[in-house]
């Protein structure tokens, strides 16, 4: 069973679905303790194979989550920094890295650590009135959680570099329109919105959907050549798995297919 080591990062079991609430008031901040949960919590998720889907929301109706507690680099520790660093590091690339569909549920303010947070899920899902921002050089920082690589990845040099070197703030229906969320929903829908999207998750073959993911992401390095030849080999492999034959036969045979996630 998937549990928390923090009472900083609550989570429950929907159906296949992992709901991991950041619960670190008033703000919702990151810091050592509710970053190695959230690597953790990934981690046990993706031994569960009854687990098809993970959503990332923020606890209240203000914040998803407003990024590192800054207290933590008052003292100009470079030590501290480094933990940290590492820590984000570690917490989000397992988060991108996760074998099945990650939702981000923004409920509100996601800003430094809290974008970077939903950057490394799949699909990111905005209320009306969320912000979005990656303000770490208006304090002397930068974005050490993967933001720098993500932002540009998802919506374009020009406007990581609006928000990153220029400590732009963008409003829900902006971060919609660059493609830096897929879907904005009224106030207090995003996690109801984010559920359906797992529920239709659950409906796909879980091999199948990690073997995608997997093709998808790898787009991002190497040439499109090799990713052909991969993307067939994944193909192939599929054939090894009993989802494969359920999937196939079941449409052929008018019938929901019974996934065994094998």
């Amino acid at each position: 069973m998937v549990k928390s080591s923090s009472e900083k990062l609550k989570v429950r079991l929907e159906g296949h679905t992992v709901v991991l609430t950041i619960d670190n008031p008033p703000a919702n901040t990151w810091d050592g303790e509710n970053l190695e949960a959230l690597r953790q919590l990934v981690t046990d998720c993706n031994a569960d194979r009854d687990v098809y889907a993970l959503i990332v929301t923020g606890q209240g109706e203000k914040f998803f989550s407003a990024g590192a507690d800054l207290k933590l680099f008052a003292s100009g520790d470079k030590s501290v920094a480094a933990e940290m660093a590492l820590a984000f590091g570690r917490a989000f690339e397992t988060l991108s890295d996760f074998r099945g569909v990650s939702i981000a549920a923004i409920n509100g303010f996601a800003m430094g650590g809290g974008l970077e947070c939903a950057l490394a899920c799949d699909i990111r899902i905005a209320e009306q009135q969320s912000a979005l921002a990656l303000p770490e050089a208006t304090v002397g920082l930068l974005p050490c959680g993967g933001g720098t690589q993500n932002l540009a990845w998802l919506v374009g040099e020009g406007w990581a570099k609006r928000m990153i070197l220029c400590g732009e703030r963008v409003d829900a229906a902006t971060a919609e329109k660059i493609g830096l969320v897929e879907e904005v929903v009224d106030r207090g829908q995003a996690l109801g919105r984010a559920l359906a999207l797992a529920a239709a998750v659950g409906k796909q073959s879980p091999p199948a959907v990690a073997a995608c993911k997997r093709l998808i992401q790898q787009a991002r390095t190497g040439n499109i050549d090799d990713a052909y030849a991969v993307e067939r080999a994944a193909f192939v492999d599929l054939f090894d798995t009993k989802d494969q034959s359920e999937g196939v036969n079941a449409f052929l045979e008018k019938r929901p297919p019974n996934w065994v996630n094998g």
